[in-house]
C-alpha cells in the first residue's frame, strides 16, 4: 500500500514537472499563457472602444478638414481675383506690427515711386491667402521709414497682413542679413511665409535685412464690412500718398 502511495505520489509529481516544464518552455518561447489569455481578451474590448473612438475622432476630423479646405480654397480663390485687379501703386492691404506699434497701406509694386507710398508687395510673388512666399518691402530711414526698426523683431513676434478678403497671421521664425541681389529669399518653401526686406545697416544700401515669418492662421474677412475696409484701405493710402509728397 505504501508502495502503491509512492508510485501516486510520483505519477503527480511527473506530471505537475511536465506541466511546469510546459509552462516555462511556453513563457520563454511565447507568453505566460493564462495571463495572456486574460490580457488577450482585455485587448478585445479596448480595441471595440479604440474603435468607437476613432470612428468619433475620424468624423469630427473629416468635418474639420472640409471647412478648412473650404476655407483656403475660398481665400485662395478671393485672392487670386485680388492679384488680377492689382495695379502698380495702388493699395492691396495693409501690414500691422504690433510689438513695433507700426501699421501701414501696402501698395502694389517695389519701385521706387511705389515705395515711396509705403511698403511694397513684390509683384512676382503671391498675395497672402495664395500658396507660396509673400514679398514685401519697405524704406528704412525715408518716406516714412515703415521698416526701421524691423531689426527689433523676435522669434515669435506677429505680422498681420489685413487684405480686403481676410486676415492673415504670421509669426515670426528667423532675421538674416544678405547681399542685395539674394533673390532665393522670395523662394516658395514648404509652407506659406511671409518675407519683409529693407536696405542695412541704415542709411545705407550696402546689404538687405530680411524677416522670414510663418502663416499661422487666416480668417475671412466679413461681407457686411469687406466694402468699409476696401473703403478703409484706399482713404489710408490717399492719405499716405499726400503725406508723402
Amino acid at each position: 500500500m505504501i508502495r502503491a502511495a509512492l508510485r501516486f505520489a510520483g505519477a503527480v509529481a511527473l506530471v505537475s514537472g511536465v506541466l511546469l516544464l510546459m509552462d516555462v518552455v511556453a513563457t520563454l518561447a511565447w507568453q505566460e499563457p493564462i495571463s495572456a489569455l486574460l490580457a488577450q481578451r482585455a485587448q478585445a474590448g479596448l480595441r471595440d472602444q479604440l474603435a468607437q473612438e476613432q470612428r468619433a475622432a475620424g468624423a469630427d476630423t473629416r468635418a474639420l478638414q472640409a471647412r478648412r479646405l473650404g476655407l483656403r480654397a475660398e481665400l485662395r480663390r478671393l485672392a487670386a481675383r485680388a492679384a488680377g485687379r492689382a495695379r502698380p501703386g495702388h493699395a492691396i492691404g495693409r501690414i500691422e506690427l504690433p510689438t513695433l506699434g507700426r501699421s501701414y497701406v501696402v501698395v502694389q509694386g517695389t519701385d521706387t515711386a511705389q515705395l515711396r507710398k509705403g511698403p511694397g508687395h513684390y509683384p512676382k510673388t503671391p498675395l497672402p491667402g495664395e500658396p507660396g512666399t509673400v514679398a514685401v518691402a519697405g524704406h528704412r530711414t525715408t518716406y516714412l521709414a515703415p521698416f526701421r526698426t524691423l531689426d527689433r523683431l523676435r522669434r515669435g513676434d506677429r505680422i498681420v497682413m489685413a487684405m480686403p478678403y481676410g486676415r492673415f497671421v504670421y509669426r515670426v521664425r528667423r532675421t538674416r542679413v544678405v547681399p542685395p541681389a539674394a533673390l532665393w529669399v522670395t523662394r516658395r518653401v514648404g509652407y506659406d511665409q511671409l518675407v519683409l526686406t529693407a536696405c542695412h545697416p541704415l542709411y545705407s544700401a550696402a546689404r538687405r535685412i530680411v524677416v522670414f515669418a510663418r502663416l499661422a492662421g487666416e480668417t475671412p474677412a466679413r461681407s457686411r464690412d469687406s466694402s468699409h475696409r476696401i473703403s478703409a484701405i484706399t482713404s489710408a493710402s490717399d492719405t499716405t500718398n499726400t503725406a508723402s509728397q
